[in-house]
């Protein structure tokens, strides 16, 4: 499994978040990181590009000597790291399922996608993708409409964008509800929702979960429903006590069932 993703410095999101899921998926995780940011619970202090050569070059590298059974894109950022991913995923052998995460806004509230980059992500990257999971916000942002459009709609709107398949994952809407749209039928996956959790990573770790199911051979809903109960979970099971801001989701159930107090090792 390949996460082509930024990297979360606090551990919450981004890379660090999909090695988890994949772990908590029992697939094998890789990665190519494709911006390093300063980031922790409360904020994003600091975001640096990685080079459009070596995003490609770590592709190269794990698909060359591993193979890569399905992969993940998340954070991209700007338009050279859209293009080298794009480039990147020729890389992939013909047929391998691509999840794509829009990433567009952190936890925190700072913008993790250059405003100008979203055509580009619409034209190189939504095209390629297996599935794509915006959550509503960021799905109203690619297809350009209100973000009080139905749920369903949205993932139709999406879908004309170019993905085989869109879930709208359900964090932002009354009911914690994800909408799979596959072309012909609209798909409702309900979940619970966990309020007193920590939700920081739940994107990333629902995009990262999904395909590593699709890598196991699952099809698209099955799929889309085994990584909308892992994403609850680890919302559930979150270290609300990390740090001073939304605390990081849990994917991996590290310390549950005992309070993790100011100054816990979480290791």
């Amino acid at each position: 499994m390949l996460s082509i993703a930024g990297s979360d410095s606090g551990g919450g999101a981004g890379i660090q978040a999909d090695l988890k899921a994949f772990a908590r998926c029992g697939v094998h995780g890789m990665t190519a990181i494709t911006a390093i940011t300063a980031q922790s619970t409360v904020g994003v202090r600091a975001v640096q590009a990685v080079t459009s050569d070596v995003i490609v070059a770590q592709v190269d590298a794990v698909v060359e000597d591993i193979g890569v059974d399905a992969v993940k894109t998340g954070m991209l950022g700007d338009e050279p790291t859209i293009d080298a991913v794009a480039r990147a995923l020729d890389r992939l052998a013909q047929g391998t399922p691509v999840v794509d995460d829009p990433v567009m806004v952190a936890e925190s509230g700072a913008d993790l996608l250059d405003p100008a980059a979203r055509d580009a992500l619409v034209e190189r990257i939504l095209p390629r993708a297996t599935v794509a999971t915006p959550n509503v916000p960021e799905a109203a942002r690619l297809a350009g409409v209100p973000a009080d459009t139905g749920a369903a709609d949205l993932a139709r709107a999406v879908h004309a964008l170019g993905p085989a398949v869109v879930v709208v994952t359900g964090g932002h809407r009354e009911q914690a509800t994800d909408v799979l749209f596959d072309g012909e039928s609209v798909v409702e996956l309900p979940g619970d929702r966990h309020p007193g959790g920590a939700a920081h990573g739940s994107g990333c770790t629902h995009s990262a979960a999904l395909a590593a199911h699709l890598a196991l051979g699952h099809d698209p809903v099955e799929a889309a429903r085994q990584a909308k109960a892992i994403a609850a979970d680890a919302v559930r099971d979150g270290l609300r006590d990390v740090g001073a801001g939304p605390g990081p989701v849990n994917a991996l159930g590290l310390g549950v069932g005992r309070r993790l107090g100011p100054g816990t090792r979480v290791a």
